[in-house]
């Protein structure tokens, strides 16, 4: 794909010396006799030829992409200048990225959990926003200057990106590039969720675990396109002031409640449709929060993720528990299970299409809008990833190709030198509580001296008089 080095295309000067006719010799010298300055002169005339000659631009062209470069924590994702314009194949279009949308399965990535994703050194990314900036053959229905969302399997978080035609959705009027890049994966989940696989209707209720997250945002807000749909959304309770706002009905603390006591108060009979993004044991306590009827959408493993790098315990933790039912158990509870992972539907573009054309006509009318969180320059994602990844954000982690301006750059090393200089003022500040602890015991043992000074006084003035006496 892109990023590969484009071969050198240099005229090598020998093959134009072969080429070059040689000058025409006088007619008094034989015409087979190849004198010195008939060479001279084939070299000469090549020289020209190389000097004026322009580099094509495929050559010179470079662009910054982020790079996997092994699995691991999060410096294993790094910014490289890549060489060569990526080559066009019939049905693509190069875009020129201006944003790019963080997902979760971009961090499981980085850990190696994730399967669609080819083995390093390869570029992540998912989703992005930009401009059209060239096309290829056969390409009918975008032109150069487009502005146009991309959904594709990987290789996204890049300045330049050549994808199918197909993978890219008009932005309509008034969306931001970082609203775009925050749309594709994470409504396009929720929609087909809800509403292909839920078949959500109106009375109904849902849970939504991380309401306050990309997925959770968008789910929240298509729950509310439908009348009088009851909400449950799990979120730290930081965050409840924010996703009530947003639609939901009933926000938990998971982190200092059991969510499924929380809900079994308010809805004794359980609920209609469960989003579980969590996997293990929490995918079993769904199950069993449906109502006859009800349906569980699973999309996730999220409970696998444990730190910055893989955690091999919590990943076998995670399939200990994995959910697993018999047909006659789904037959007798009146329920149904399905799994949903958007990355698996890649060949799938005519119902992704579909649910986009949806979406963005849902958007047009006003009932839904990305929430955008944070965004971070290339250069910053290893803290954009730390954010997401640490629970603290609250809708969508946006990447920016737009370069990192060097007065942020020179600020980089500024807050080290702020902690080196901390540490240097909790020295001075030890060092000097430890000096005025040692003139303090200087001066209690001049005092505890003083007494038996004046004792001594004492006895000698005794002595005196005992002399005296005598």
């Amino acid at each position: 794909m892109s990023g590969e080095d484009a071969p050198a295309q240099q005229q090598n000067a020998v093959d134009q010396k072969q080429e070059t006719k040689p000058a025409e010799e006088p007619k008094n010298e034989p015409a087979k006799t190849e004198s010195p300055p008939a060479a001279a002169t084939a070299e000469a005339a090549a020289t020209p030829v190389a000097t004026t000659e322009k580099v094509p631009e495929e050559e010179t062209f470079t662009y910054r992409a982020l790079v996997l470069t092994g699995y691991g924590g999060y410096d294993k994702v790094k910014l490289q200048v890549k060489k060569g314009k990526p080559a066009l194949k019939a049905g693509e279009v190069l875009v020129r990225v201006k944003a790019c949308g963080l997902n979760f399965a971009d961090l499981m990535a980085r850990q190696g959990l994730y399967d669609r994703l080819p083995s390093p050194p390869v570029t992540p990314g998912m989703e992005c926003a930009g401009v059209v900036e060239a096309v290829g053959e056969e390409v009918t229905d975008r032109k150069v200057g487009d502005k146009v969302m991309v959904l594709n399997r990987f290789g996204l978080w890049q300045e330049v990106a050549a994808v199918p035609a197909s993978h890219t959705f008009l932005i309509p009027e008034g969306m931001s590039f970082e609203e775009a890049a925050a749309l594709p994966v994470n409504y396009i989940t929720a929609y087909m969720m809800l509403f292909d696989f839920g078949n959500l209707r109106p009375n109904q209720s849902v849970l939504i675990h991380a309401a306050a997250g990309g997925v959770g945002i968008a789910a929240t807000q298509l729950c509310k396109t439908v009348k009088d749909v009851t909400v449950f959304g799990t979120a730290s309770a930081s965050k409840h002031e924010t996703i009530s706002e947003g639609g939901v009905t009933h926000p938990i603390d998971y982190r200092t409640k059991d969510y499924v006591e929380e809900v079994r108060k308010i809805s004794p009979k359980g609920l209609d449709v469960i989003l579980d993004p969590l996997g293990g044991s929490d995918t079993h306590k769904a199950y069993n929060l449906l109502k006859p009827m009800g349906k569980l959408i699973t999309y996730g493993a999220a409970n696998m993720l444990a730190g910055q790098k893989k955690n091999l315990l919590a990943v076998a933790k995670n399939w200990y528990h994995q959910f697993s039912i018999h047909t006659l158990s789904l037959i007798q509870g009146n329920k149904s299970v399905c799994g949903f992972h958007l990355g698996y539907l890649d060949g799938e573009m005519e119902l992704i299409t579909q649910a986009m054309n949806t979406i963005m006509d849902l958007y047009k009318e006003g009932k839904i809008k990305p929430r955008i969180d944070s965004t971070w320059h290339l250069e910053q994602v290893g803290d954009a990833m730390r954010k997401m990844q640490e629970r603290n954000n609250i809708g969508k982690v946006i990447l920016t190709t737009e370069p990192m301006p060097e007065e942020e750059k020179k600020e980089e090393p500024k807050k080290e030198d702020k902690k080196d200089d901390k540490k240097k003022d909790d020295k001075k500040k030890d060092d000097k509580k430890k000096d005025d602890g040692k003139k303090e015991e200087k001066k209690d043992d001049k005092k505890k001296e003083e007494p038996k000074k004046e004792e001594k006084k004492e006895e000698e003035k005794k002595e005196e008089v005992k002399k005296e006496e005598k």
